[in-house]
């Protein structure tokens, strides 16, 4: 059984293999962020782990190869893999890990368990995290989450329009699970209009979603 999160005050160690880790006490998430910064942009390497010791908890990043993982030692032990599109992602996913540990990062993107996985194209990772959401309550919070990241409200208030104002080459993994997810729930996809952006996905409004998009608005 996982460990408890303790949100209490915590202390991390910030590591990149080379020996020289540095150890830290912290009174809240916003100071460890803070901490951490400093030691990312001190050094030029193609891991930083980030270490909870009591929890049994690590977040590791690697933006030499594009991955993001979280492992939690616990029993059974846990390892998940997310594939980096940006760089502007490694900081926030260290926030919420300072915030809530591995759980904090739950619904940060595309998990998967297996790092091969992300060697896969975007659109098969996309089909295969769309195929690993079997249940209503699930596929909706999934796609409130994707919505949550860069969709908006048509102004007429009749449609979702996801991946505002994005190109076909952003978000391709999140698109294809959405486009699975749609027809898994019954939802309708709509043409957008012909001022939109090539990369929109236009839903209309469902009352399932309406509640779910208010929690992560």
């Amino acid at each position: 059984m996982a460990r408890p999160y303790d949100p209490g005050p915590k202390q991390f160690v910030f590591a990149v293999g080379d020996g020289n880790d540095q150890q830290v006490s912290v009174g809240d998430p916003q100071e460890a962020y803070v901490a951490f910064s400093a030691f990312f942009l001190e050094r030029d390497s193609d891991t930083y782990t980030i270490e909870d010791v009591p929890a049994g908890q690590k977040l590791v990043l690697m933006p030499g190869q594009g991955v993001i993982a979280r492992i939690e030692v616990s029993d059974p032990p846990r390892s998940e893999y997310l594939k980096v599109d940006r760089a502007n992602r490694y900081m926030p996913s260290a926030m919420l890990f300072f915030e809530n540990g591995y759980a904090g990062l739950d619904y940060f993107g595309q998990w998967f368990s297996d790092l091969a996985d992300l060697d896969a194209s975007p659109e098969t990772r996309g089909a295969t995290r769309a195929a690993s959401i079997t249940t209503e309550v699930a596929a909706i919070e999934e796609v409130a989450r994707i919505w949550s990241n860069s969709g908006i409200v048509d102004p007429s208030d009749q449609y979702y329009v996801f991946f505002d104002s994005h190109d076909l080459d952003d978000d391709r993994a999140e698109r294809a699970a959405l486009l699975r997810l749609i027809e898994f729930l019954g939802l309708e996809r709509v043409d957008a209009p012909d001022e939109a952006a090539e990369g929109e996905v236009w839903v209309r409004t469902d009352t399932r979603l309406d509640v779910e998009f208010e929690r992560w608005s």
